[in-house]
């Protein structure tokens, strides 16, 4: 799969334009995704030296980008006149996402187990309903 990942708020929280903290897991889980043979390209509005910023701050933590703000590596913006700033990729990871962000451990179980957000929900509500931890509705009087 290919799949775009968001710098600020999603791999480190927001302190644009410095570098935040990392979110947890966001690094281990994304060493986890390339050794499973996706392709991450970070999607960021950040540009020059912020740029170089983000992305020398994932490297240092081991985490190399298929491409950085492009669909492949070798992709010239300059000459490019059907060059677009939609990506098509299968799955964005963003903290602007509906929902918002989900832990990275649940953005991990999606992926890997092709999961959406429903299917994670209902796992949780029948995991809830079955430890017996979601309250029971109240039998009426008539009922036995």
């Amino acid at each position: 799969m290919v799949i775009a990942v968001d710098f600020d708020g999603t791999i480190v929280t927001d302190a644009y334009p410095q570098i935040g903290k990392e979110q947890p897991f966001a690094i281990d889980t994304l060493k986890m995704l390339i050794r499973d043979h996706h392709r991450l390209i970070l999607w960021t509005v950040r540009e020059g030296k912020y740029l170089d910023d983000a992305v020398n701050w994932c490297r240092e933590r081991g985490v190399e980008f298929y491409a950085v703000n492009r669909d492949y590596p070798e992709e010239e913006m300059e000459n490019n006149n059907h060059y677009s700033r939609k990506l098509k990729v299968d799955i964005w990871i963003d903290d602007r996402s509906v929902g918002g962000l989900p832990d990275w451990g649940t953005i991990y179980r999606m992926i890997r187990d092709n999961k959406t957000w429903k299917d994670i929900i209902k796992e949780r509500v029948n995991a809830a309903s079955y430890s017996g931890s979601l309250p029971q509705p109240k039998k009426k009087w008539w009922q036995f």
